[in-house]
């Protein structure tokens, strides 16, 4: 990094609350001497309560000019390290245990000089400050040498309680369990002597990938520092992964003192200063880790999030989610990235998406059987979907925006007394009805007198049953569309002035119960959204019943009977439901237009009934031999 990302990098970890922050190491490169100088010469840029930290190996040249570097430092701490493994000892030092302790006398003693005990006069001696030392490769360490070369520093050193030594203990290279590791740091902090005067740090690297377990069982074994990068950056395979360790104590109720609510601005300065991307599967930081693509997860977590809203639940109750272990919006994560659909997942999920989207709770048959519609697209496109195509899909497969194939124009729905049977409304069966008050409560059966649009023709259709949805269903009859209701819910959207009424409509094709449709209405009107939902299914009935869109030709009777034309014909002129366009004199245009032709039905009227009265009239004269 050069310094201006540098400056920005640390700007972000003094944001995040980091109060320790190794900031260069200066003796290696003059960009990074350069960086410790600009931060503390610029004003204001390195709050008071902020130690900046910088690295040395143990030479005193390289010492020297680390220390110059922080000239002017309210509060430093300098760290020295020294490798003490047989392995780097023998190999890289060519030096004896007692070699080693003698250097690290050595250098400890120089960084005293040059710091809490330089001379009254200079600039460093108005800055606090702490050291630290790491015996580096500690974990590949004999135990009994670590706390002897420790002992020594620590004498050199002279710390207080008030201002502790900081013995930093990596495991350099990760060669054992973490409980291996663990056991090495109680051993530390049981053997080297006046533990109230010095600080165990920790420096796990994730070579066998348990940096995290280890720093973890480490705290546990005594530690209270921790030292390691945001996503684990560093040498071979990183460092332990600071965001991790803090975001695990957070999901056990610990606050970490380390603000992570808006994980991606982070994770985008992270990436956009080292150039390495976080790992989708990355804990916490990964875009996937609140995500799910299993169908059972995703109805566990749907059922989770019902569950909490129906009980009440306040932000800062106690988070209890099937397979999330905290709450996405807590690291800035929004709960739509929640649930992720593909050719795998389930009914839960796509319920989920809709359920965001359009504030509909998706029926258990429902959910089935639009999850299938959804894997085909999946399945055909070869990847995930997202959310808007998603919601795309469920508003043209249940013709909520799309122009449907069956349209309400205009309906009017009265409670009638019925004459005779056939509420079918087939040809020569249709019911001779009285209108009656709405209020009535002499009979329980009501008439749908309407015009419906299909394929864009207008046909008018009268029907009766037992209430507004078995009333069109028998309309419906009549022009050859037979469908039982299967099932039906409904469900409030919103509340108060502003409320609306979802209902969701299965039917079946009468006389064929394997062929089954959905439907889906949504109206300020829980009639009306009835009735929309069982027009919608009957689109998706005749839709399935051709693989192209061939225009639908009713199979209709020719009449209707005077009280049916009445209906109708009150329609243009009383029917609350009426449409702008729905006027008389456009109800009367002609079938040019595809609209009713009230003259023609009246006419068609008379001439069934002069014909039904002939019929009854040429049996009254017959003979049981056939003739008059």
């Amino acid at each position: 990094m050069d310094g201006e990302q540098k400056t920005r990098f640390f700007k972000m970890l003094v944001g995040l609350g980091y109060k320790e922050i190794e900031i260069s190491f200066p003796s290696a490169s003059q960009t990074d001497f350069d960086f410790t100088r600009s931060l503390l010469e610029t004003p204001g840029a390195v709050p008071d309560d902020v130690y900046l930290q910088v690295l040395s190996p143990c030479r005193e040249d390289f010492i020297r000019r680390t220390v110059e570097s922080l000239e002017g430092a309210k509060k430093a701490i300098l760290h020295l390290y020294l490798a003490t493994s047989e392995c780097f000892r023998r190999i890289v030092f060519g030096m004896s245990e007692e070699e080693s302790i003698a250097l690290a006398v050595k250098c400890t003693e120089l960084a005293r000089s040059l710091t809490k005990d330089a001379p009254k006069d200079t600039p460093y001696a108005q800055t606090e400050w702490l050291y630290e030392f790491s015996p580096e490769t500690f974990s590949d360490t004999s135990p009994e040498f670590v706390v002897k070369i420790c002992e020594a520093v620590k004498a050199a050193w002279e710390p207080t309680e008030e201002a502790p030594l900081i013995f930093n203990l990596p495991a350099t290279v990760e060669l054992a369990t973490p409980n291996v590791y663990a056991d090495q740091i109680e051993y530390f902090c049981t053997h080297v002597s006046e533990r109230k005067k010095y600080c165990v740090s920790v420096h796990p690297h994730n070579d066998r990938g348990c940096a995290i377990a280890a720093a973890e069982l480490a705290q546990m074994a005594g530690a209270e520092r921790v030292e390691g990068t945001l996503f684990g950056n560093g040498e071979r395979t990183g460092n332990v992964d600071l965001v991790t360790l803090a975001l695990n104590l957070y999901t056990q109720g610990i606050w970490p003192n380390i603000d992570f609510s808006d994980i991606n601005s982070v994770i985008r300065v992270c990436e956009e200063s080292t150039k390495i991307p976080v790992n989708e599967r990355w804990p916490y930081g990964g875009q996937l880790v609140v995500c799910a693509f299993s169908g059972s997860h995703q109805d566990a977590i749907k059922k989770g999030f019902n569950a909490r809203k129906a009980s009440g639940a306040k932000p800062d109750d106690p988070w209890q989610m099937p397979y999330l272990p905290l709450d996405p919006q807590d690291i800035g994560r929004n709960y739509e990235a929640i649930i992720r659909v593909n050719s795998q997942s389930g009914k839960g999920g796509v319920a989920w998406i809709i359920q965001r989207a359009l504030e509909l709770d998706l029926p258990r048959g429902l959910q089935i059987a639009f999850s299938k519609i959804v894997q085909k697209e999946a399945d055909r496109k070869g990847r995930e979907l997202l959310p808007r195509e998603i919601q795309a899909l469920f508003e043209d497969a249940y013709h909520l925006k799309r122009n449907p194939r069956f349209t309400l124009i205009d309906y009017n729905i009265t409670a009638v007394r019925s004459s005779g049977p056939g509420e079918r409304g087939t040809p020569g069966a249709s019911p001779q009805v009285q209108t009656v008050p709405a209020t009535s409560t002499s009979t329980s059966k009501r008439q749908f007198a309407g015009i419906i649009a299909i394929d864009g023709a207008q046909h008018p259709i009268v029907g009766v049953g037992n209430g507004a949805i078995s009333s069109l269903a028998n309309a419906l009859h009549s022009l050859g569309i037979d469908l039982d209701v299967a099932d039906y819910k409904e469900h409030a959207i919103g509340g108060g002035r502003d409320v609306k009424a979802a209902t969701y409509i299965e039917c079946m094709a009468s006389g064929s119960p394997s062929i089954k449709v959905w439907g889906v209405g949504i109206h300020e009107d829980v009639v009306q959204a009835s009735l929309i939902a069982l027009l919608s299914a009957a689109s998706s009935f005749l839709t399935s019943r051709t693989s192209t869109p061939v225009p639908f030709r009713p199979k209709r009777k020719d009449t209707f009977s005077p009280s049916e034309v009445e209906a109708l014909e009150k329609l243009s002129t009383s029917s609350p439901h009426s449409s702008p366009k729905a006027t008389k004199a456009a109800f009367r245009e002609g079938i040019e237009q595809q609209k009713v032709d009230i003259q023609r039905l009246e006419e068609k009227a008379e001439a069934a009934a002069s014909a039904a009265s002939a019929t009854a009239s040429g049996k009254e004269n017959e003979t049981p031999n056939g003739t008059g």
